[in-house]
């Protein structure tokens, strides 16, 4: 029997192990890695060509969403199923938009996930009960279409400079992490301003925290 290869992505060591020790049970599951970052789960998913990925939203360095769009774009075949505490409209909305397969709530049980593990594989679809009730009610006439209007779509490193300005880092730390100029970080800072139209930093935070970029609770550990 051909077992389900899967990459485990969060930041949090003991949830790792959790998912681990639940995926372990099932014979037709294999994890072949585990991401501590969003950047580390794109470079093991790029390595190992897993069949499905496992990714947290809120991760440092690299969120889950940006991670899933970088995966998707550069490793054929593997699927991503999406992590997170929260049921937040936008996180939901946001997840689909990058390219994810189904949307896992934190609380969902072991026999829900390793199904929803199963599906996307299989290339079908999957969210949490709870999730999936609340979609079907969300679709009323012009709703999805309004909030997909007003959704700004950032490039790549627009969105990793955003999520490490929500962090707290300075200009210089962020060129630091990702490996370019202050200057080049402080145009991009620019151009995030200009077309977010938010001309101040807590704007900006404020703003990652309502797309699924970073979670609320990020903010609140730096401050």
């Amino acid at each position: 029997m051909k077992k389900i290869t899967v990459l485990l992505a969060d930041d949090h060591m003991i949830v790792r192990e959790g998912f681990r020790k639940m995926l372990e049970l099932e014979k037709d599951l294999e994890i072949v890695g585990e991401a501590k970052d969003g950047r580390e789960a794109v470079a093991l998913a790029k390595k190992l060509h897993p069949a499905v990925v496992l990714m947290d939203i809120a991760m440092p360095l690299l969120n889950g969403l940006e991670a899933t769009r970088q995966v998707l774009k550069e490793v054929s075949g593997t699927k991503v199923l999406m992590l997170s505490a929260h049921n937040d409209d936008a996180y939901v909305h946001t997840a689909t938009e990058s390219g994810a397969s189904g949307f896992l709530l934190k609380q969902t049980s072991a026999h829900q996930v390793c199904q929803a593990i199963r599906e996307v594989a299989a290339g079908k679809t999957f969210f949490s009960p709870t999730l999936a009730r609340h979609m079907e009610k969300q679709k009323l006439p012009g709703r999805l279409g309004r909030v997909e209007k007003q959704r700004i779509v950032l490039t790549s490193r627009e969105t990793e400079v955003l999520q490490l300005i929500a962090e707290g880092k300075a200009n210089k730390e962020t060129a630091s992490e990702l490996g370019i100029g202050v200057k080049t970080v402080e145009k991009h800072r620019e151009h995030l301003m200009e077309k977010l139209d938010i001309h101040d930093t807590a704007g900006l935070t404020r703003y990652a925290i309502s797309t699924g970029i970073i979670e609320s609770s990020v903010q609140l550990t730096i401050v």
